[in-house]
């Protein structure tokens, strides 16, 4: 009896799939509201291969999509929704970029790690607000590296460097 007891308990644990795990903070309209509140539109853009690698050559750091979700305000500011890899799983982030290129703001929509939340900390990605393109964004030097999150830290500051670089490079003329 006690065989099949721990064999029925067993199973589900077993079959059960292991590392789902996501946390989701903000939904894309909160991250928005948070953002650049006020009367946004919708301007995705789709980067040209020339684009692309104007952007990787200026951040070094690759583009995986050519594809960009961004959001425009009447003031030309800009909301971008986009993901970084943490450690094994992608964080989903918001970032805002103002109308001469400084960093607004970033949030953390959907963290998909076991560990490493902290990057989440608002003092921790207050160190971007006002960095831009210029801004070399180097972690242990310009942004602070948070211990047990070290790659989501780095990714993330280097996704954010990406985003600098696609605003100086492709969306500031539009």
């Amino acid at each position: 009896m006690r065989r099949r007891s721990l064999i029925k308990g067993l199973v589900p644990a077993l079959l059960t799939p292991v590392g789902l795990y996501a946390e989701v903070y903000l939904s894309r309209e909160q991250a928005r509201a948070i953002l650049l509140p006020g009367s946004v539109k919708h301007s995705p853009v789709t980067l040209t291969k020339e684009q692309k690698k104007a952007i990787e050559s200026a951040s070094d750091v690759r583009v995986r999509s050519l594809e960009i979700d961004a959001w425009k305000s009447s003031d030309g500011s800009w909301l971008i929704f986009d993901n970084v890899l943490g450690k094994h799983e992608f964080i989903d982030i918001a970032f805002a970029i103002n109308s001469r290129g400084q960093a607004k703001g970033v949030e953390i929509l959907t963290y998909r790690e076991t560990y490493g939340g902290e990057v989440r900390n608002p003092k921790w990605r207050a160190q971007f607000h006002g960095k831009t393109s210029a801004d070399r964004l180097k972690l242990d030097k310009d942004i602070q590296n948070i211990s047990g999150a070290t790659l989501s830290s780095s990714h993330i500051t280097a996704g954010v460097k990406r985003l600098l670089h696609t605003w100086d490079l492709v969306l500031k003329n539009l």
